[in-house]
């Protein structure tokens, strides 16, 4: 194998990503640090199995992901789900929304979503994760993985409006 990188800079280099998508799925920080632990322990004794080094990242999101779906204990299996082009209902956000809420608020607020929906946003938007590499995390379909991030953004936006957060109207 040609991995570069030993333990320890692997670490130093992917252990806040993983931390934070850790504490996107559980909502906490005890089970984000177990779960970006594990990882790390799983890595230790499988990762020189990787033939590829330029599949470190995805092997590790993928490792955390497939971790704390063991942990939920649900046999629940991921369907491909339909979208609508889009939702009339949905308010209008102003251009500068996001510079004016809080980081807690938003937490809070993809804390509430649910878990198939939250997880792609999260890879999406925090982790700089393509489609692809998401639906290979995951292990869903592409399809599925643009639906539920166009859902997620629903959910979400529906959210922040319930809360009062402001939004502005068409």
């Amino acid at each position: 194998m040609s991995i570069d990188l030993d333990f320890e800079e692997l670490v130093n280099l992917y252990y806040r990503d993983l931390y934070r998508f850790g504490f996107s799925l559980a909502g906490n920080d005890a089970d984000a640090c177990d779960l970006t632990q594990q990882t790390f322990c799983i890595w230790a004794n499988k990762g020189h199995q990787l033939k590829n080094s330029g599949n470190v990242k995805s092997w590790l999101f993928t490792t955390l992901h497939r971790e704390f779906l063991k942990g939920c204990r649900r046999g629940k299996r991921f369907a491909h789900e339909p979208i609508d082009e889009g939702d009339p209902n949905l308010p209008h956000v102003a251009a500068d929304y996001m510079d004016r809420i809080d980081g807690k608020t938003l937490v809070a607020v993809l804390g509430g979503i649910e878990e198939d929906y939250r997880a792609p946003l999260v890879l999406y938007y925090l982790e700089d994760l393509s489609y692809k590499e998401i639906a290979d995390v995951l292990a869903i379909p592409l399809g599925t993985v643009q639906s539920r991030i166009a859902r997620a953004k629903i959910h979400l936006l529906r959210r922040l409006t319930e809360i009062g957060a402001p939004v502005a109207t068409k």
